[in-house]
């Protein structure tokens, strides 16, 4: 095992994951939020650099290559469940309900993150056969940046929600549509939010179908092997 410099951004990377859930115990919010963007984009970033680097300076190893992807695995399904913890699961009145535009998606994409790795566990030595495609990292690349843009969303939403305390419901739901009063300095707050909002869940659903379609192309290539004669 070689210490260069893109196994150890890969080792942080993965270092990181668990802390994206852990700020939310550990600190208040909004200061918790703050943490959780920039780990986790910091994180993202590290995924880029440190193939480039590791291409670049002929640094590539069999560490790095089984660390990689259990990183970005990582990073994605624990950011997954935080989001889905923070706004997939709503407490009104006594009860339960879940938010469906969160629910459906994280669910696709955390199935097949299982049902993948079992393959290549399945598979041995034969895991060689489910090589990683351009559009599994395509697939990854759609993931990261839909993460992110949803933790910023959580974050313009409790900002958004400090400068509305005290107003009526029919004024936020005005504010919200686009109405702003004159003398209400939203600015940025109001852009961020539904912008962030509006592509993240977009980006997230289309993760989601990325997800499901990789996994069906892993599957196909999986099952010559399942069979009881083998390929």
């Amino acid at each position: 095992m070689r210490w260069t410099l893109p196994n150890i951004l890969t080792l942080v990377r993965l270092i990181a994951a668990p802390m994206v859930a852990f700020v939310f115990l550990l600190l208040p919010r909004p200061f918790a939020d703050w943490v959780a963007v920039i780990l986790f984009m910091s994180a993202s970033l590290t995924d880029y650099l440190d193939g480039v680097l590791a291409r670049r300076w002929g640094q590539e190893t069999r560490f790095g290559a089984m660390l990689d992807p259990i990183a970005d695995k990582a990073m994605v399904v624990i950011a997954l469940m935080v989001l889905l913890a923070l706004y997939g699961v709503n407490y009104l009145s006594g009860s339960l309900s879940f938010n469906a535009t969160f629910l459906i998606p994280i669910t696709v994409i955390l199935f097949r993150e299982i049902f993948v790795s079992g393959l290549r566990e399945f598979l041995g030595a034969q895991a060689g056969t489910l090589k990683v495609t351009k559009l599994a990292k395509w697939k990854t690349t759609v993931q990261m940046v839909a993460i992110g843009l949803l933790f910023c969303w959580g974050l313009f939403a409790h900002y958004l929600w400090a400068l509305t305390i005290g107003m009526d419901g029919a004024l936020i739901e005005s504010i919200l549509a686009g109405d702003v009063p004159d003398d209400f300095n939203l600015g940025w707050i109001l852009f961020g939010y539904q912008w962030s909002e509006l592509i993240g869940v977009g980006l997230l659903w289309l993760a989601a179908i990325l997800t499901a379609v990789t996994g069906w192309d892993y599957f196909r290539k999986a099952r010559p092997y399942l069979s009881e004669e083998g390929p």
